[in-house]
Order: C-alpha cells, then sequence, then structure tokens
C-alpha cells in the first residue's frame, strides 16, 4: 500500500542517495565565449564539454513520501534545498509585491495619462494585475466596459444591450483582471461584479445578514455539477478582498449557507418540513437532528457533500488564467447523487448504474485498503503518527510538531508530504467512542464551529507567508457509509508564484524545498499562536 502512514502509527518514507555514472555518448563539441568577467577575461563554455563519462559520486539527497492517501502521489523534498529552509524561516515567504503606478510614472515625465488606453492589450492586462494605483484601475476600467456614473462621476451601475440586455463589456479578460485588483475603488467593484445580478440571472436563493457580514446565496443552474450547485457570495455592503478583511463572523455566514442548503436538502429528500429562514445556529443543529433521527439511506438519492473555496486571482499578460476565482471571497458547494444511469453503448438506453465520483469516496478505499493489509484503523495510526512525528532531518534545535492550531474538536496541520507545496488539512478528531464525524451531517454545533475557524485560521496563516491565491476542498465521508471510521478533512493548496504545476505535478510527483515540521512551524508564527 503506497502511503507514508504504516502500523502502528509512524511515517514511513524513502531516501534517495545518489551515486551514479553518466556515459559520455557527445559527438561534437564547440568551445564558445560566453562573455567577459569585470576584469576582461574571457567566460567560455569548456565545462559543458567533459572529455569524457561524467562521475557523480554524491549528488544532494531527496526524501520521497507517500502522501498519507495514496491517491495524493508521492512529495519529493530536496535535502541541501529543505536544509536552507529550516536554517532560515524567513526563506518560507512569498515577498509582498511593489506598489506600481503608471498615471504617477506618465504624469512626472510629462506623458497624457491616456496613454493607458493606447497600451498593447498584453501591457493591460499587465497592469490590470500589478498596479496598485485606483487611476491606473478606474482608467482601464473605462476602456473594457461601459459605465453609467452619478452626478458626481462615480460608477452607479453598468450600460447595456437591447435586446439581450447584456452588459457592455469590450473584454471580458480585461474586466476581471481590473474587477479583482483590491486597489480598484469598491463602487467600481461594486458596479462591475459584485452588485446582485452584476454577474448574469443566477437567481438569489438565500441570504445571510448578521453585523456588518452579508452574503448572498445564488444557484448556478447549468453548472459543471449535475443538479446545479450554490455560490455564497460576499454582498455589496461587505465587500472583501483581502483575508486580513474577512472576519469570523464572515467565515460563519459563509459556511453557515452551506450547512443550511445541505441539510435543507437532505431534509427534503427524506419528507421532512423546515421551518422558514433565518435559521439560527440553534435551528440548524435541531434540522440536523430530526435528518439523523429519520435517517435511510434508501430514501436518498444524495450521497455526499462538494464544497469548494477558490481564494485570490491573477491573469498573465499572455491571456493564461491563472486562478479559478472571480470574485476574491465566494464559496461553491453542492451535493453528490449516490447513483445515475450507466451507458456503454448508447445514450438513450441505459445498462446499469454509475457511481458518480466524490473525492471523499477515495478516502474511504484508503481506510479499507490499510485495513485488509494491517488490521489497524487507518486514521486512529495516523493520527498516532502525527501525535508522534520526528524529523526527518534528526535536528533537535528545530521543532518537530506537525500541528498549527487544535482545540477539542479539530486539528490544523501540516500533512508529512505535502501537494502543492505549502499545503494545511484540517482532521476532525475521534469522538470518545472512537468514532470520527466524517461529513456535515455528523458535525454538531460546536465541531462546525471549530472546523470554521480552522478554516479561517489556516488563510491566516498562509496570508502571514504572503500566500494571495489558494484552493481549498472538502473530502467527505459518504452519507451511505455511517460506520465508515473516516474524520471530514479539508485541504487548503496555495498557488506559488514558482510552482504552477508542470510535467511532476501531471504525475503526482510533488517537489518541495522545506521540512513539513518547518513549515507548521512558520504557520505558528503567522498565527502567533504556539501548539
Amino acid at each position: 500500500m503506497r502511503t507514508c502512514v504504516t502500523a502502528p502509527g509512524t511515517f514511513r518514507y524513502g531516501i534517495h542517495r545518489p551515486s551514479y555514472r553518466s556515459v559520455n555518448l557527445r559527438q561534437r563539441t564547440r568551445i564558445e565565449a560566453l562573455g567577459l568577467t569585470d576584469n576582461g577575461s574571457v567566460v567560455d563554455n569548456r565545462r559543458n564539454y567533459p572529455t569524457g563519462d561524467v562521475e557523480v559520486e554524491a549528488a544532494d539527497w531527496i526524501y520521497e513520501i507517500a502522501n498519507p492517501l495514496p491517491f495524493r502521489g508521492a512529495t519529493f523534498i530536496g535535502k541541501a534545498w529543505a536544509d536552507r529552509s529550516a536554517s532560515d524561516y524567513e526563506r518560507i515567504r512569498l515577498p509582498q509585491p511593489p506598489p506600481v503606478s503608471l498615471s504617477t510614472l506618465l504624469a512626472a515625465e510629462g506623458y497624457d495619462e491616456r496613454f493607458i488606453e493606447r497600451l498593447p492589450r498584453p501591457l493591460q492586462l499587465a497592469l490590470a494585475t500589478t498596479s496598485s494605483d485606483p487611476a491606473d484601475l478606474e482608467r482601464l476600467a473605462r476602456c473594457c466596459c461601459a459605465f453609467v456614473f452619478d452626478q458626481a462621476g462615480r460608477p452607479s451601475g453598468l450600460r447595456f444591450r437591447e435586446p439581450d440586455r447584456q452588459p457592455v463589456v469590450d473584454d471580458h479578460d480585461l474586466f476581471e483582471a481590473i474587477a479583482n485588483n483590491p486597489a480598484l475603488p469598491d463602487d467600481y467593484k461594486i458596479a462591475m461584479v459584485i452588485r446582485a445580478g452584476a454577474q448574469g440571472d443566477s437567481e438569489i436563493v438565500g441570504d445571510y445578514h448578521q453585523g456588518d457580514t452579508a452574503i448572498y446565496e445564488y444557484l448556478r443552474r447549468n453548472s459543471y455539477i449535475g443538479g446545479g450547485h450554490y455560490a455564497a457570495n460576499m454582498a455589496d455592503d461587505a465587500v472583501r478582498y483581502a483575508i486580513r478583511d474577512l472576519t469570523e463572523g464572515d467565515l460563519a455566514g459563509l459556511r453557515h449557507l452551506y450547512y443550511q442548503r445541505s441539510y435543507q436538502r437532505l431534509a427534503a429528500e427524506l419528507g421532512l418540513s423546515c421551518k422558514n429562514p433565518p435559521f439560527s445556529p440553534r435551528d440548524l443543529e435541531e434540522l440536523r437532528g430530526a435528518i439523523l433521527e429519520h435517517f435511510d439511506p434508501q430514501r436518498l438519492t444524495l450521497s455526499n457533500t462538494l464544497w469548494g473555496w477558490n481564494f485570490g486571482f491573477d491573469f498573465a499578460p499572455s491571456g493564461y488564467r491563472l486562478h479559478a476565482s472571480h470574485q476574491q471571497v465566494h464559496q461553491q458547494y453542492a451535493m453528490i447523487p449516490g447513483r445515475i444511469d450507466g451507458h456503454s453503448l448508447s445514450c438513450r438506453q441505459p445498462q446499469g448504474d454509475y457511481r458518480p465520483y466524490g473525492c471523499g469516496d477515495l478516502v474511504a478505499e484508503t481506510i479499507e485498503h490499510y485495513r485488509q493489509r494491517h488490521g489497524r484503523d487507518y486514521f486512529t495510526d495516523y493520527l498516532r503518527a502525527i501525535e508522534t512525528n520526528r524529523r526527518m532531518d534528526e535536528r533537535s534545535d528545530r521543532d518537530a510538531s506537525l500541528v498549527v492550531w487544535q482545540d477539542e474538536q479539530v486539528l490544523l496541520f501540516v500533512p508529512k508530504a505535502q501537494t502543492s507545496q505549502w499545503e494545511l488539512q484540517i482532521m476532525t478528531k475521534p469522538r470518545p467512542d472512537g468514532s470520527f464525524p466524517g461529513n456535515i451531517l455528523e458535525t454538531d454545533t460546536v465541531t462546525r464551529t471549530s472546523l470554521d475557524t480552522a478554516l479561517l485560521k489556516g488563510q491566516q496563516a498562509l496570508a502571514g507567508r504572503g500566500v494571495r491565491m489558494v484552493t481549498s476542498i472538502e473530502f467527505a465521508k459518504p452519507f451511505d457509509a455511517p460506520e465508515s471510521k473516516q474524520p471530514l478533512l479539508y485541504s487548503l493548496l496555495p498557488k506559488l508564484p514558482q510552482s504552477p504545476g508542470a510535467f511532476s505535478e501531471a504525475q503526482l510527483r510533488f517537489i518541495n524545498g522545506h521540512y513539513p515540521e518547518d513549515f507548521a512551524a512558520v504557520s505558528r508564527l503567522s498565527l502567533g499562536t504556539a501548539v
């Protein structure tokens, strides 16, 4: 079984100690000058042309750690690279982007600021994503779409074409890049993407209003998820474009809509009535209890939840979109059916059933495979391995803990084998009887609150290291497997500028330049807490 977790609860990994000979098969030698040093000496490429075979007697060690979950591949840590990070934690940080203002530069050089409007499109895209000057962004916004302005000259809305009443947007990529830049003034953001209806005709079918928090729940009718999905977007009176602006109340509201929608759908399947909104946390807990009391897998067509959050946005000048977010703080969720028609020869005549994909099902397969191999419970051993973790480099002057934050219900930690670099995970802890809350139907109010807190703290820890784009996903236990000892898992996957994903990642080979224990340590520093 390909996992780093092994009985009776330890991490197992491999170490590559490369020593090899490369036979020289070169046929042509072409010694050429590469340039000059400061004192005029010629630098050539002679060292690129060895005269014989190349002996590599002791290359850098490489740690290979199979992911705890076998379906997520393996992580490779270069020892020399990670040792440098262990000695200097500030290496594990992304720099803040420098301030950029083309309007200021043009004015200082005596150029007409309208020059921005005549820039080639790739340069406009670059400015749209990197400028920190509202003047740049306002001018660019007026280039790509048509606004309605109030008497003060501020945008009050967009202009729409007749007869389809679609907004007048001449460059959708530029429009999206500008609208996602935090430096764009809020009235432009609201007019372009945040005000209800600005992004299309998706119906608002839920909302949340508590204190300074305001969220709309949109139905995405014809989405890539069968049966549609829901998007909980911050409203125009609660604009949030940075993790530092996101409050505990905001995160609780976003998650409240997820819990509320999921419980309502399950209750409807079981024929249970629901009170009219608004739902309080107590109302949600009572509804959850009623669902459990009348739970009957035979009456449910839904087998699992699907939840995700894309935070952050970027767009390359070449036109490549670098993240899927269309609004900086929003969450999406849906439910997965237990079966759909299976087809082989005809799309009209089914040939049996088909089990739709849910990533939580893969965790269940891991648990069963581990039980068959070791006769033990996988997550009991996994938690023991986390609790007794030891560093791979055997340093005693650095912390060995993988835990970033925890309470009685949940654990926020760094997986021994990170994917996407800088990954954090959240896991529910076992109950006194040894069972785990494995999905949101099995989590009570206290546990749901802990999950929400852990999600916010995870995002804050990553933001503290300079992360600006994070994809978060949920691995949930299927509703039709209530006896499985599977915890509810969340994975927070940052995107780093120099790790966009290439051939290694396509093979599920993830390359890291730090030890997981050191990333746990700097994450705790970001939160200002000690575990």
